[in-house]
């Protein structure tokens, strides 16, 4: 399990793990490549000196744009927990329908949760307990119940993720990115998948989901990933010759099937 290079973290009977240092660069960049076509993405890498993913990433989030965060090894359990992950900005109430319309498509009334630095949780939600498996519902203290509206349930309860730099370092500097933007600590988290699919695990997963649905950018690694403008010209078009290549090819080895049982 990696063992130098990866953290098993066990809590209450849970076991997580939690990928530290992300794959080579080079077999990453490679499978990105051919996951992306050039007409439908735009990419920029921040990895220099000076420059942050997660200051980048921040800012789009601040701006109440949908991003797809896939960072490190993927995660295995019952909640994504930072590495596979769809965020968004707590503070639009409009944002879970968004997500639930555009992106997830799902039913209306089904709620997000939040990802919080552990060392403010207590300021935000009701309780001293850490949760760092999204495991525990708390109230959300009313002071705090309109500036983080989009993860706030019907019964003013949150499922709660505390977010330590030991634990996930990369998503703790990107919350106290969005902190230092916005003042709020912060972000709604979701699985990277849609409904009735598994959450991504490759790049080349990241770039079908990231292009078929609504959200905006992708932060994959040190890449931050936008839809170029010819984004909603080709890919109605290069979706629906798929579409059409799969149904040849169904019902040419349906035709095949039936010839051979004649």
């Amino acid at each position: 399990m990696h063992a130098l290079k990866s953290r098993l973290i066990a809590r209450d009977g849970v076991v997580r793990l939690y990928g530290t240092t992300p794959p080579r660069a080079g077999s990453t960049e490679a499978a990105l490549e051919a996951a992306a076509d050039k007409l439908l993405v735009r990419c920029e890498t921040f990895n220099g000196p000076g420059q942050s993913i997660c200051a980048e990433t921040a800012k789009v989030l601040a701006d109440e744009k949908v991003v797809g965060w896939f960072q490190g090894r993927s995660e295995f359990g019952p909640r994504a927990l930072g590495n596979r992950s769809i965020l968004a900005d707590p503070r639009n109430p409009a944002m879970k329908d968004v997500l639930n319309a555009r992106v997830k498509f799902r039913q209306a009334f089904r709620p997000f949760a939040p990802i919080v630095l552990a060392e403010q949780a207590s300021e935000i939600f009701e309780g001293d307990e850490e949760s760092p498996f999204m495991l525990l519902a708390k109230r959300v203290n009313p002071e705090w119940a309109d500036k983080v509206p989009a993860i706030v349930h019907v019964d003013w309860t949150a499922r709660v993720q505390t977010v330590r730099r030991e634990h996930n370092e990369r998503l703790y500097l990107l919350l106290k990115e969005f902190e230092n933007i916005t003042g709020v600590p912060v972000l709604l988290n979701t699985s990277f998948n849609i409904r009735g699919e598994p959450i991504v695990e490759t790049p080349a997963d990241a770039m079908k989901c990231f292009l078929s649905t609504g959200i905006d950018y992708l932060a994959l690694h040190d890449m931050l990933i936008a839809k170029s403008p010819y984004y909603r010209v080709f890919y109605p078009l290069m979706k629906w010759g798929a579409d059409v290549a799969t149904m040849v090819k169904v019902g040419v080895g349906a035709e095949l099937k039936q010839d051979g049982d004649d």
